[in-house]
């Protein structure tokens, strides 16, 4: 239940995102329903394998400054999102990182205000 409800968060955060950034589209609910979907997969995946190489690559840096380092992931996820489907349109990677950081700040919103509802 608690991965479904996660789900429909982040489904709402793409959908508010695309609402709110002009570089960043989405056809309609369903479609940020479907790229919400394909984002979480990557980011289970992938994240991780990013994250570990960001750190290697940056001798610790990265470890230190995981929210940036997260950020940045999450951008390049959304851009791979945008790659595979055309459901997401994002025009540059400036927009990508809105973009991730826009949902991450929605996403913690969201968790916050359902968990204190439950």
């Amino acid at each position: 239940m608690d991965l479904l409800l996660s789900w429909l968060i982040l489904t709402v955060a793409v959908w508010i995102t695309a609402a709110v950034l002009p570089g960043f589209h989405v056809k309609s609910f369903g479609s940020a329903f479907v790229v919400s979907a394909l984002f979480g997969i990557l980011n289970f995946f992938l994240g991780w394998i990013f994250f570990v190489l960001f750190t290697i690559a940056t001798l610790g840096i990265a470890l230190l400054l995981a929210f940036i380092t997260r950020w940045i992931i999450n951008a390049i996820l959304l851009k791979i999102v945008d790659a595979l489907t055309d459901r997401l349109s994002i025009d540059s990677f400036g927009w990508a990182l809105g973009g991730a950081l826009m949902m991450s700040a929605l996403g913690t919103l969201g968790e916050w205000l359902v968990r204190s509802a439950l």
